[in-house]
């Protein structure tokens, strides 16, 4: 395939991925908007209202950054991981292998994909959260690179986990018994300062803690993690991830079994 053909064919992935979710708004889009809201009413106002400044923010302000983070986590992996398990369902995976079109233009179209999606509800969750707190970001570069390393590393989860799940129930394990579990103890919804020596220790082994500060360092300037050392290790999972994926479209792992 020539350049011009296998942007065609990208351009083709990526535009049945982002129609693929826009068509079903009310499935994809609306319901995480809703669970966020009821986060910032639920942790922010009720139960913030009760606890001191963290960091020189409110409670409010400094959740905020964790919750839009965490529904841009959440909408990336399911858009990916549902998408592809289809195409594996369907049996139309196989044409699109079988075609000229390189594998990593399959794997990069089915990531922006999930990347558009987290990137969507993560847009209207940021907007949402404007009528509980009232933010200034501290730096749009820092923001904008940790929201879309995050989508992209989120996106190859998902896209693992469709190799390898046999059945419909097999893509809702790893969200509920890891991703869940990780998002929660990542410090979404308190600094890590506030935890015992021996809890702020384990906390490091999160990879997700690393994105939150990260985001939160964005927009508030704050946070328990170097800044380096947060980009650090969040483009190492994008890299080995990337690469794990790639190898299993080109092995055919789960695919052609």
């Amino acid at each position: 395939m020539n350049i011009n053909q296998q942007f065609i064919a990208f351009k083709t992935i990526v535009t049945k991925e982002i129609l693929r979710f826009a068509r079903i708004w009310l499935q994809t889009i609306v319901p995480p908007v809703i669970t966020t809201g009821l986060y910032f009413v639920i942790f922010g106002q009720l139960i913030g209202s009760q606890l001191s400044n963290i960091a020189g923010y409110s409670y409010m302000d400094y959740i905020v950054p964790g919750i839009i983070l965490m529904a841009i986590i959440n909408n990336s992996y399911a858009n990916v991981v549902a998408s592809f398990y289809m195409s594996k369902f369907s049996h139309f995976i196989e044409e699109m292998l079988v075609s000229p079109m390189p594998n990593y233009l399959i794997l990069s179209g089915y990531v922006i994909g999930g990347v558009a999606r987290g990137l969507t509800v993560g847009l209207v969750v940021a907007i949402v959260s404007t009528f509980f707190s009232d933010i200034n970001v501290h730096s749009y570069f820092i923001l904008f690179a940790v929201v879309i390393l995050t989508a992209i590393l989120f996106s190859l989860g998902g896209f693992i986990n469709a190799i390898y799940a046999n059945s419909f129930d097999d893509i809702s394990i790893i969200p509920t018994f890891v991703l869940i579990p990780l998002t929660y103890l990542g410090g979404i919804f308190y600094s890590i300062d506030m935890l015992p020596a021996f809890w702020q220790t384990v906390s490091l082994v999160n990879p997700i803690l690393y994105m939150v500060n990260a985001m939160r360092y964005g927009m508030l300037g704050v946070s328990d993690i170097e800044l380096t050392t947060a980009f650090s290790i969040i483009i190492l999972f994008v890299v080995v991830l990337f690469s794990f994926c790639l190898y299993l479209l080109n092995s055919g792992k789960g695919i052609r079994s």
